[in-house]
């Protein structure tokens, strides 16, 4: 039993683990999750080995205790009939054969107390194997659970990497977009634009003052005629 024991006891301590408090501790939760499952389903199918060989010395016990049960009634049976037969000769005047029968009685009686002794002998043995399968079912029941649960931890956890992953490729592909952003390019070729405007503005500016001065030089020979006209006529007057 001690084997046993010791597979309960495994089965009992993994069935408490705490896996969120594992997961914290996992610089790989998905790894450690993949090993956790192969080590419950491990610890499982040794489990039920054990439940396995236990469940049948269970019904062999119980097999062995029937059939000292069944051996008690036929043996009573038997010291019955060889009683009932004795006590016929005994009537008919036969003592010797009487006797006989009786010696018969006794002896059967003897094995009758002989098989109710073995079966009550086994009935605490039979009782705490009962006991030790219960317990190891329920372990099973716990591990099956707790290997569900991780199962289920590990293909929550399977999605969530590969969905972030996505999102990480998504942003990085925005990123790389924002980087080559086309519209940069418009705006240095605008500020180019805007230079050559500016230039073309000031080569108008210049041209547009080196004109007013020509006409200035214009009005001012102009002025200087009309004074001479006019000093020439006073002096004609």
């Amino acid at each position: 039993m001690s084997s046993k024991q010791t597979v309960l006891g495994r089965v009992a301590q993994l069935a408490k683990a705490n896996i969120h408090a594992l997961l914290d501790q996992a610089e790989d939760p998905q790894k450690m999750l993949d090993q956790l499952i192969r080590d419950y389903s491990s610890n499982i199918a040794e489990a039920e080995e054990a439940v396995a060989a236990t469940i049948g010395n269970l019904r062999l016990m119980e097999q062995d205790h029937q059939e000292d049960l069944d051996a008690a009634k036929e043996w009573g049976g038997k010291a019955l009939a060889a009683s009932r037969k004795a006590d016929e000769l005994r009537a008919g005047g036969r003592t010797e054969e009487a006797d006989r029968f009786d010696n018969l009685a006794k002896v059967a009686l003897g094995r009758q107390l002989r098989a109710e002794r073995e079966a009550r002998t086994a009935e605490p043995t039979i009782a705490a194997q009962t006991d030790v399968v219960a317990k190891l079912r329920t372990g099973l029941d716990q591990m099956r659970t707790k290997l569900g649960e991780l199962q289920a931890k590990r293909d929550e956890l399977v999605a969530r990497a590969t969905s972030a992953q996505a999102r990480n490729r998504m942003t990085d592909a925005v990123d790389s977009i924002n980087l080559l952003d086309p519209t940069s390019e418009l705006s240095r070729f605008e500020d180019k634009v805007r230079r050559e405007e500016a230039r073309a503005l000031g080569k108008q500016e210049l041209a547009a003052s080196s004109l007013d001065a020509q006409f200035e030089q214009l009005d001012a020979l102009g002025d200087s005629d009309e004074i001479e006209a006019r000093l020439a006529a006073l002096k004609g007057a």
